[in-house]
């Protein structure tokens, strides 16, 4: 009896949290963050999507699209004002942003994705999997050419209902899904005593070196969720323009990691991430705890702890949580990223916070290949609508991809017109852009330095 009436007063907790229309959190003084009130121009501004003190950008159905002006952001915004999914008439879960993100991480999905998996052996004997999805495919066709995606899931590892869901859409449309687990994650094995950090991309970088030999001629694109948006913006800076990816997109990144980490989470959220993550570890103890203090990380009670003891205070080799981040920020190198990158965000994600100090601003208005969709609504991976089996996020995210796709194609018939000149002017023209096709190896048929222009003119 006792035990039905606990559960009932939990059950009972966690309806008003999750239906509780909340403010996105502030901070307060001790570093947590803290719902806060706002004023009547704030609200205003929140209602729009735009923080205060932010009105740049474009309207495209009841979000921004926040970028520098360019060629390819002029396409972007024709192709988002004629999208459907960006009306928020269709937005039925808009007001719970915590309902929303609990069933796109939490809930399971209604039908397990079929794949074929490689285990692919590295540099250091370390295995990671990459998951071939081939099914279910519910109409559509799928080219025998298609491009492929490679999705990268949150830190912990799960590929959770929206995952499925982006992957199952994608083979609709006619995209080849890979999914990327990292070491000893979703029954990957572990076989080195050593775990991947939140920004190091040693890993991914061996992975899409291997995608790229398994399919030379497909156009490669990258999409990640949540914390896993750290590991994809670390490839692109490390790698440049070497990274053979034609265009990314990341929903609701994690973009100052280490702040977010510091500042902490909601409990609810803090621990529906760090549980999945311990248990995960906690197969490995026998083998981890040769290198790290396995006591400190099993009972670690917060993201920032576990991250700590997990890769910090190592019993070889300590080092402080500042040069930690010195090397894991996700956008240390963001200078040297040499493709689209659309961030898919909420401006009521619990899980990141207030976009007013989660959101690098001067990223997004300064550097031409990033693009910030900011919604109003949507949670942290919900972006729930009338259909609550599917995101529009995920949907938006394709559209992106598709519109980089033909924009890039525009861009090669514009290239190809001056080749029709004489052998004297292709000769100088070969001769001028030469030395900038050897900064990076570019996708075969697109000349690096063409497109790579136009977005800056």
């Amino acid at each position: 009896m006792v035990f039905w009436a606990v559960g009932c007063i939990l059950l009972a907790l966690l309806t008003w949290w999750f239906w509780h229309s909340q403010a996105p959190p502030g901070r307060s003084s001790d570093g947590k963050r803290q719902p806060r009130r706002r004023g009547p121009a704030e609200e205003e501004h929140k209602a729009a999507g735009v923080p205060l003190g932010e009105e740049r950008g474009s309207p495209v159905g009841g979000c921004r699209l926040i970028c520098k002006p360019s060629a390819l952001a002029q396409a972007l915004v024709k192709s988002f004002c004629r999208s459907a999914h960006l009306e928020t008439k269709g937005w039925s879960w808009k007001r719970w942003p915590n309902l929303q993100t609990a069933v796109q991480l939490l809930w399971p999905p209604d039908r397990p994705l079929e794949f074929s998996r490689d285990h692919l052996q590295l540099a250091d004997e370390g295995i990671v999997a990459l998951d071939w999805v081939s099914g279910p495919v519910d109409g559509g066709t799928k080219a025998t050419d298609a491009a492929v995606l490679l999705v990268v899931p949150n830190a912990t590892g799960t590929i959770s209902r929206n995952v499925q869901h982006l992957c199952r859409l994608a083979l609709r449309q006619g995209y080849h899904p890979v999914i990327f687990n990292r070491r000893g994650h979703n029954g990957c094995p572990l076989t080195t005593p050593r775990l991947q950090p939140f920004g190091d991309p040693g890993d991914l970088k061996e992975a899409v070196a291997y995608i790229r030999f398994r399919h030379p001629t497909r156009t490669l694109f990258a999409a990640s969720e949540g914390s896993g948006s750290g590991l994809l913006l670390s490839y692109l800076g490390e790698c440049g323009s070497s990274s053979y990816l034609c265009g990314a997109a990341c929903i609701s990144p994690i973009l100052k990691a280490q702040d977010w980490f510091e500042a902490g989470l909601p409990w609810l959220h803090e621990w529906s991430l760090l549980l999945p993550q311990k248990r995960n570890v906690s197969r490995y103890t026998e083998a981890l705890e040769k290198v790290v203090e396995m006591d400190r990380v099993l009972g670690s009670s917060s993201l920032r702890a576990f991250e700590a003891a997990l890769f910090c205070p190592q019993q070889r080799q300590k080092m402080s949580w500042e040069t930690y981040w010195a090397s894991n920020d996700p956008l240390r190198d963001v200078d040297e990223v040499a493709v689209p990158v659309l961030c898919l965000c909420s401006a009521d994600d619990p899980v990141r916070g207030a976009p007013e100090d989660t959101i690098p601003w001067e990223l997004f208005q300064s550097n031409p290949f990033f693009f910030l969709l900011l919604s109003p609504h949507g949670g942290h991976c919900g972006f729930l609508g009338k259909d609550p089996k599917g995101s529009w996020g995920n949907a938006v995210v394709l559209e992106y991809l598709q519109t980089l796709a033909e924009f890039l194609r525009g861009e090669e018939r514009v290239k190809d017109k001056p080749r029709r000149r004489t052998a004297t002017a292709q000769h100088r023209c070969c001769r001028r852009r030469g030395p900038l096709r050897n900064r990076g190896a570019a996708l075969p048929g697109l000349d690096l330095f063409s497109w790579q222009r136009s977005y800056t003119r």
